[in-house]
């Protein structure tokens, strides 16, 4: 009796720890044996086919298509840990294919999918807002493809693992453009900048940065012209760099030029003085480095506007007009520093400045 009674426990022991099958056919709801999952929805032959939602213990869930016990075709998956939602096509239980995923921690990429993983086309928007459209390759943006930058300057051309390199153009949001080569996000190769003050660089950009920048407007002539007053003077000018040779690939800049009145003591007898006939306008003489004082004479009259003394500018090689601003860029989104972008360097407001002392 005492044996019967010890087989008789075993047995209901070994009929408590059995799991129970899950459903053959039709609708029904099964727990796993780690309860950790749980799936309620459609069967056949004992597996998960049809439609139905498998949920997590954490909060995650999958809901949609199933096949022979796998997740395939279209569903919709929350990931609890990570914040994301993802709708659209499965493979094996992955995302593959097309479809939408929106990141917890802000974004949205809508765009073809291997693995779980951005591959081909799409388009992603980041939590600050910027745009991207074109190709990728493991998770990156690689190949060809548009942004926008919050900025509002937007770049299309070539990217390599998240960065631009290749050919590509930049339009920056004041009006700048930069058409060429890049190399690490930024600047690199041969190049154009046109710059919205009208300066233009044309050649070898390295990290960014000209090669080979005008940093001086050179007179070629003497810097000190008499001039009769009211009559015209020529100034002949060449774009330099600092070892004096003429930077050939820079054009748009513009001379800006200072013309003065000689402060001259008239003899004694005389009755005619300018600059008793100017001191109405309240100008004090300034030292230049010339070595005599000047008083500032205007090139038009603002009365009349009526030119006085004129100034024909002409340049001593074949480029365009120069204009104002230090050479070099300096990127913000991205030509530097990959995201938005500006440039800084080909600025019109830091004028490279010479001064013309007009002695009338």
């Amino acid at each position: 009796m005492a044996a019967a009674g010890r087989g008789s426990r075993g047995s209901l022991q070994r009929r408590r720890e059995s799991p129970r099958p899950p459903p053959r056919d039709g609708y029904g709801v099964y727990t796993y044996p780690n309860s950790f999952f749980q799936y309620e929805g459609e069967w056949k032959g004992g597996k998960k086919h049809g439609h139905g939602k498998l949920l997590f213990k954490d909060g995650s869930y999958y809901e949609g298509e199933f096949v022979d016990g796998e997740i395939m075709g279209r569903g919709c998956q929350h990931l609890t840990w990570s914040g994301n939602t993802y709708s659209g096509q499965f493979v094996l239980g992955e995302p593959q294919g097309h479809g939408v995923m929106t990141y917890g921690a802000g974004g949205r990429y809508e765009g073809e999918l291997c693995r779980g993983l951005r591959e081909g086309q799409g388009v992603l928007v980041d939590p600050d807002g910027q745009v991207y459209q074109g190709s990728f390759h493991d998770n990156k943006r690689h190949g060809w493809g548009q942004m926008l930058f919050r900025s509002g300057d937007e770049y299309e051309g070539d990217w390599i693992r998240d960065g631009r390199q290749g050919h590509g153009v930049l339009r920056f949001a004041d009006g700048s453009t930069y058409k060429g080569q890049w190399h690490s996000d930024v600047f690199s190769g041969l190049g154009s900048l046109a710059h919205c003050s009208g300066v233009t660089y044309c050649g070898l950009w390295i990290n960014g940065h000209p090669a080979a920048p005008a940093t001086r407007i050179a007179i070629l002539g003497p810097e000190v012209l008499e001039v009769a007053r009211g009559s015209a003077f020529t100034l002949r000018v060449q774009l330099q760099r600092d070892n004096g040779e003429t930077a050939d690939c820079e054009s748009g800049r513009v001379l800006r030029i200072s013309a003065g009145v000689r402060h001259v003591q008239p003899p004694a007898l005389s009755e005619i003085s300018f600059f008793k006939a100017d001191e109405g306008h309240g100008e004090k003489p300034f030292e230049t480095p010339f070595g005599f004082r000047c008083l500032s004479y205007p090139l038009a009259c603002p009365t009349s506007l009526r030119p006085g003394p004129r100034a024909a500018v002409e340049r001593a090689d074949t480029n365009s007009p120069l204009s104002q601003g230090e050479p070099g860029p300096a990127l913000d989104s991205g030509a530097a520093h990959g995201q938005g972008d500006t440039p800084g360097h080909l600025r019109g407001d830091s004028p490279l400045e010479t001064r013309m002392e007009s002695l009338l």
